[in-house]
């Protein structure tokens, strides 16, 4: 075969690869023959990670596995697996001590057999490894799992919420302090069997907080690493901005921030730099919310601040707008902001024809006096398809739904429970610029917990959160998980073999 041949050949697959769309000429005819479009379809691999929870030995974690149902009914689909594997056991496997030999290095911490039904696991104390996880076949698509960890009393207190994430090799997470009343820790887990190494950047009011030590930080192989953020520079810092990159590798990363009067709470990364950002979930009753932003360009930015309530968009007295300088964080105490009503924030150009990339974080107090405690509300992209809470109790969880643009409707669904229950679904109807905040359908006849799983069905795009509440001793111990799009299906090109092109 001619290498001119083969190089025709590697041209036609490589553009449909590119553009989901090929047409390739045949030699003498004058005409083309054309390749289909491109074609959702669901993934058939997933990864997710999940963090140490404890650094308390009063903590108590639950984990939740969940796969929506498909619907389709589907058996010839491949059955699959869905397990999270501890990222201690392969040290367990080769102690030489009795009693941790007994640890199976091969028995997932928590296995989910079906779709449509969670599958949980609980752990206890200060040693609970980081998990890392992976689903195939037809319990891949949206695979989704919660750790939900609790601590009663000492600096640790909390309930402290967070989605297990995918790998990836660049994280935010705006609203992070080094703040003498804070203990903020960065949590890095590797997935892979190489090892991974990362780079941890902190950005203050002032700009670029140096630090050499945050630099080359090694993940070992399938293992997690936890970092003192206030351990990477001198300066105290109430306002900081968490930049993580990998130079090889990749890994999951989140920062579990602890505060000395509001107790403790997982930050989760912010949606990637863009123009416009939604933060929404922001609780009815809170008693302080504190919104930090990041420019990470060489622009500044100027922001539109507007909360958009039950009934519309409003602009917060006297924090009508932000600016954001290049490359330093800005923080702004948002008084009175909710006034007793559920809402979202939506941070938008205050110039129409210039979007400066930014990301966001909320710091949200609930409570008062002794009895106050702190959640995070990172900037979220739209539900889009679909997206899932894993982790409902049945009583607890408010579902907070923002339409910033266009009206929007989604379908919520309650899953079947951990340990029985009949799933159910109710439809919402979201205005425009407005943001609703429900109490969830709960299955019938619930035994354990659930999944809460949201499903665009028409109109404009929709953002999510699930505020859960366990009050504890009159604390009204809470977390906030975002529902972004679950990534459960993927463009594939569709790509045509014509061996006229072989024709001299």
């Amino acid at each position: 075969m001619k290498s001119t041949s083969l190089s025709l050949i590697a041209g036609a697959v490589a553009l449909a690869a590119v553009t989901g769309f090929a047409a390739v000429s045949v030699p003498g005819d004058g005409g083309t023959t054309a390749a289909k479009t491109a074609a959702r379809l669901p993934v058939e691999r997933s990864s997710l990670l999940c963090p140490a929870p404890g650094l308390s030995d009063l903590a108590e974690t639950e984990y939740t596995s969940f796969t929506p149902a498909s619907g389709s009914g589907d058996t010839s689909e491949p059955a699959g697996t869905a397990e999270l594997l501890s990222t201690a056991v392969k040290d367990a496997a080769k102690s030489k001590d009795k009693k941790t030999k007994k640890a199976d290095p091969d028995k997932p911490v928590v296995l989910l057999k079906e779709p449509g039904k969670p599958a949980t696991a609980e752990a206890s104390g200060a040693d609970s490894p980081a998990l890392v996880g992976t689903a195939t076949g037809r319990l891949a698509p949206g695979w989704t799992a919660q750790q939900t960890t609790t601590v009663e009393a000492g600096d640790s207190r909390g309930m402290l919420g967070v989605s297990c994430s995918a790998p990836d090799t660049d994280f935010w997470f705006p609203a992070a302090s080094t703040a003498k009343s804070r203990e903020d820790y960065v949590h890095l887990t590797n997935p892979d069997d190489t090892a991974a190494i990362a780079d941890i950047e902190l950005y203050g009011p002032d700009g670029t907080l140096k630090s050499d030590v945050g630099e080359g930080i090694t993940v070992p192989a399938r293992s997690g690493v936890r970092v003192l953020i206030s351990t990477l520079t001198s300066k105290a810092v109430d306002d900081v901005t968490v930049h993580v990159t990998t130079r090889a590798g990749r890994v999951g990363a989140v920062v579990r921030a602890a505060d000395d009067e509001t107790g403790s709470d997982w930050l989760a990364a912010s949606t990637e730099p863009t123009g416009t950002l939604v933060l929404p979930g922001i609780p009815a009753d809170a008693t302080s919310v504190r919104l930090v932003a990041f420019a990470p360009g060489e622009d500044d930015a100027d922001l539109t601040v507007k909360l958009l309530g039950k009934t519309g968009a409003i602009s917060p007295a006297g924090h009508e707008d932000l600016h954001v300088k290049s490359r330093m964080t800005a923080g702004v105490d948002l008084k009175n902001l909710t006034r007793g009503e559920a809402g979202s924030l939506l941070l938008s150009p205050a110039d129409d024809g210039k979007a400066t990339p930014v990301v966001a974080a909320l710091r949200v107090v609930r409570g008062k006096g002794d009895k106050r405690e702190v959640g995070y509300i990172p900037a979220t992209g739209p539900v889009g398809a679909r997206a899932t809470a894993a982790d409902n109790r049945a009583k607890g969880s408010v579902l907070s739904l923002t339409a910033p643009g266009a009206a929007g409707t989604v379908k919520v669904t309650a899953s079947a429970g951990s340990k029985g229950g009949t799933p159910v679904s109710k439809t919402y109807e979201v205005g425009a610029g407005t943001t609703v905040a429900v109490t969830p359908p709960v299955p019938a006849g619930l035994k354990g917990t659930y999944a809460l799983t949201v499903e665009t069905q028409s109109g404009g795009p929709v953002h999510a959160a699930r505020t859960l509440t366990v009050p504890m001793d009159g604390i009204p111990m809470f977390t906030v998980q975002t529902l972004p799009d679950d990534r459960g299906t993927v463009e594939v090109p569709a790509a045509e073999q014509d061996l006229s092109v072989l024709d001299d």
